[in-house]
């Protein structure tokens, strides 16, 4: 009989709808005793790094994989001893399994088709399909199980019953998924995982062969690459792999540099009252351990010009052909990290009055460095701002976030010669550049957009006057 005592925890939906994760760190070794509710381990997504909790009270009996290592979501990663025990893990398959005829095998999956099937909690997302109390049983060493099913279907016909119905092809729901886009049949593809399950290559491979079949003559596997996999000089070159977040924000920006037809206009523009009432609020008993800096201002005169220019606020259905304006501001913060460029967004932030929204881009900040951004948090963003002035560039031609409509770069703050009224003073001044949408934005309405945050940034008192 299964071991009841042992509970596995399998990898959540971590990301709305990401099919794999990298472990990062384990926090517990074999032999720990676990809470519920404790973190047991780190994992990454496309979006952001994650710290996974466990559900269950007792003892650390198996880590299944190591640390670096993808694993696809639904696939257990540990097993806990739910009764505090430590001997080793129950097999796979029981033994009153193995020993069962093989004939029995079809009748059993077909009943265990039919059970209805639950979803178990996870830690964010929907959840993955629960596993039955009894397990699809496995290909032995003597008689395969399609060998076992021809029998009996054989078996059946020769008694005039009607064939038996096909079992179902084995493949984890992320590879299920997959072949659905692909419009592959899991019934024609050829497994080469373990016990008979069908892999992602399975399915490429599938794929493969139907656009473009060759046969096995014309390609002999001893023609193989010309160009060794490992042809570089190892002392003088290093290889990093592109996973997580750095692979997705790759695929991101290009995805959206060849989608969105990207313009850019420049503006150069006097901050020196900005800089002064940067330095009036930090004096303020309101802004008390808040973090005050021209990045404050900058966020805010961009939501004040979006109030006035509206339609500036909006994303392009490609499915439905509509433009989709929102009456929200979910504003974009570009944060650099160890990862990768990442870009949380502060949720209705053309809500929150000044001291509310230097609190959330304070709070923003710190856990972005921290690397612990919610994948939440770098969803439903609508216009971001980029701030690569930090790094004493003066400006740049930033590439739009998937889905956003705008994205303003500030450049570095430089005392320079400037005529103010009249005369040629040193002033602060920088220069922004807005990039926008085509379809969504024409030249005139992302021109009144940038000239009113640079108007805001040079007399600021028009955050009164205009808010």
């Amino acid at each position: 009989m299964t071991d009841t005592s042992v509970r596995e925890f399998k990898m959540p939906d971590v990301g709305e709808g990401l099919t794999e994760a990298e472990i990062l760190k384990w926090y517990v070794q074999v032999g720990d005793t676990v809470t519920d509710g404790q973190v047991v381990c780190e994992v990454e997504t496309a979006k952001a790094a994650v710290e996974l909790p466990i559900p269950y009270d007792g003892v650390v009996r198996d880590l299944r994989f190591p640390e670096g290592t993808m694993v696809d979501v639904g696939t257990a990663i540990i097993a806990i001893d739910v009764s505090g025990g430590t001997g080793p893990a129950p097999a796979e398959v029981p033994a009153e399994a193995a020993e069962a005829p093989v004939a029995a095998a079809p009748v059993a999956d077909t009943a265990e088709e039919k059970k209805p099937q639950g979803r178990q909690p996870v830690l964010v997302g929907y959840g993955v399909a629960a596993s039955s109390t009894k397990r699809r049983p496995r290909k032995g060493p003597e008689v395969p199980v399609q060998q076992a099913s021809a029998a009996v279907q054989t078996e059946l016909n020769g008694h005039g019953a009607p064939p038996a119905p096909e079992s179902r092809p084995l493949a984890k729901p992320p590879v299920r998924k997959l072949a659905k886009d692909l419009g592959v049949d899991l019934a024609t593809v050829i497994p080469s995982g373990p016990d008979g399950i069908i892999t992602r290559e399975d399915v490429h491979a599938a794929v493969t062969a139907t656009e473009a079949p060759v046969p096995v003559t014309q390609a002999p596997v001893t023609q193989a690459p010309a160009v060794p996999a490992a042809s570089y000089d190892t002392a003088r070159e290093t290889r990093v792999p592109v996973k997580g977040v750095r692979k997705a924000t790759a695929q991101a920006m290009v995805g959206s540099a060849f989608t969105a037809p990207h313009v850019t206009e420049f503006v150069t523009v006097d901050v020196t009252r900005t800089l002064k009432l940067v330095e009036d609020l930090k004096q303020d008993k309101d802004f008390t351990g808040l973090r005050v800096n021209p990045l404050l201002l900058i966020a805010k005169a961009l939501l004040v010009a979006i109030k006035r220019n509206p339609d500036v606020n909006a994303s392009w259905d490609e499915a439905n052909q509509e433009i989709v304006l929102k009456h929200y501001v979910n504003l974009g913060i570009a944060a650099a990290t160890p990862r990768g460029l990442i870009v949380p967004n502060i949720k209705d932030a053309d809500a929150k009055t000044l001291p509310q929204l230097a609190e959330a881009l304070g709070e923003l900040v710190a856990t972005a460095k921290e690397g612990r951004t919610s994948p939440a948090a770098m969803q439903g963003g609508t216009v971001t701002i980029t701030n690569v002035g930090v790094f004493g560039v003066d400006t740049g031609t930033p590439i739009l976030p998937p889905g956003e409509s705008a994205i303003l770069a500030v450049g570095a703050i430089k005392l320079q010669p400037w005529v103010h009224k009249g005369k040629v003073k040193p002033r602060q001044v920088t220069t922004l550049a807005l990039s926008f949408d085509h379809r969504l934005i024409d030249g005139e309405l992302g021109s009144k957009l940038l000239a009113d945050v640079a108007a805001i940034l040079e007399q600021p008192k028009k955050l009164i006057t205009w808010a």
